[in-house]
C-alpha cells in the first residue's frame, strides 16, 4: 500500500512538471506570436535593412537571418571537427574510467557552466591579440568554443555505453586502432546527431557570445572577415528602441529564430532516425 501511494505521488509529481514546463513554452510562444505576428511579412524576411528601418521605417532582417545560419553551420562544422576526437579520445584511448579521462570530463562540465558573456570576452581578448577586426570568423570561433563543451560532453555520454566487448572484438580481427575508431563512429552516429542538434539550439540564439567578436552590419557578409548580423543581436537591438513598431519587429524576428530553431531540430531528428536504421 505504501508502495502504491509513492508511485501514484511520483507519476503525479512527473506529470506535474511536464505541464508546467509545457505550459511555460507555450506561454512564450504565445507573447511572441502575439507581439511580433502582426509586424512579420515576406518583405522582412527576404529585405536588407534600409536607413529607417530603426525607426519604424521599411526594410528587413535578411542580413541577420544569413548572418546567423553561416555562423551556426561553421561553428557546428568546427566544433564538431575537435569535440568528436576528444570524445572518442576519452573513452577509447585513454583508460575510460581512469583518472585522466575523469579529469577531462570534469574539466568539460566547468567549460559547460561558464557564462556565454566569458566565452565572448575570450574571443574579443584572443582577436585583439591576434589583430582580428570583429567579424564573421571571429564569432564563428567564439560560438565554436561555447558549443564545444556541449557536443564532447553530449557524445561522450553516448560513448560510454559502447560495450568493451565491440572493441574487443574489432581487435581480435586484427583491425587497427583506427579501423577500431570507424566502427565506434558508426555505432555513435545518433548520438552525434543529438549532439549537433544541442549545440546548435545553444550557439543561434546566444547574443552574449557574438555581441563583442562578430560585430553588427546590414549587409551580408561575403568574405570570413567581414563583420555579420545575427537574429539574436537584431532582438536585442530592436528591443532597446522606445519606438514599438521596432520592438514589434523584434518579436517578429524572435519568431523567425525559433521557427528555423523548430526546423532545424526536426531535420536533425529525422536524420537521427535514419541513422539508428
Amino acid at each position: 500500500m505504501k508502495r502504491r501511494i509513492t508511485e501514484i505521488i511520483m507519476k503525479g509529481l512527473m506529470l506535474l512538471s511536464v505541464a508546467t514546463i509545457m505550459m511555460v513554452l507555450l506561454y512564450i510562444l504565445y507573447i511572441v506570436a502575439r507581439r511580433g505576428l502582426h509586424s512579420l511579412s515576406w518583405e522582412m524576411v527576404t529585405s536588407l535593412p534600409t536607413g529607417g528601418y530603426y525607426l519604424g521605417k521599411e526594410g528587413g532582417i535578411a542580413n541577420a537571418i544569413v548572418g546567423s545560419l553561416m555562423m551556426i553551420v561553421a561553428a557546428t562544422l568546427l566544433s564538431l571537427i575537435i569535440s568528436l576526437p576528444t570524445a572518442l579520445c576519452i573513452n577509447f584511448v585513454m583508460r575510460r574510467n581512469g583518472r585522466l579521462a575523469r579529469s577531462s570530463r570534469f574539466m568539460f562540465d566547468v567549460l559547460f557552466g561558464i557564462p556565454s558573456i566569458v566565452y565572448g570576452a575570450f574571443g574579443f581578448l584572443l582577436m585583439m591579440w591576434l589583430g582580428v577586426q570583429a567579424s564573421l570568423l571571429g564569432g564563428t570561433i567564439a560560438v565554436a568554443l561555447l558549443i564545444m563543451p556541449i557536443m564532447v560532453r553530449a557524445i561522450d555520454e553516448v560513448a560510454i555505453l559502447v560495450p568493451s566487448d565491440l572493441t574487443e572484438a574489432v581487435f581480435s580481427l586484427g583491425a587497427t586502432r583506427y579501423e577500431m575508431l570507424k566502427v565506434v563512429v558508426r555505432q555513435l552516429r545518433p548520438g552525434i546527431v543529438s549532439a549537433t542538434l544541442l549545440a546548435v539550439g545553444r550557439g543561434i540564439g546566444d547574443a552574449a557570445t557574438v555581441l563583442f567578436t562578430a560585430g553588427y552590419t546590414d549587409s551580408i557578409p561575403v568574405t570570413p572577415y567581414d563583420p555579420a548580423a545575427t537574429l539574436p543581436l537584431a532582438i536585442f537591438f530592436q528591443l532597446s528602441s522606445p519606438i514599438e513598431e521596432v520592438q514589434n519587429r523584434a518579436y517578429a524576428a524572435a519568431l523567425i529564430l525559433t521557427a528555423m530553431i523548430l526546423v532545424i531540430s526536426f531535420v536533425v531528428r529525422a536524420l537521427a532516425r535514419y541513422s539508428r536504421k
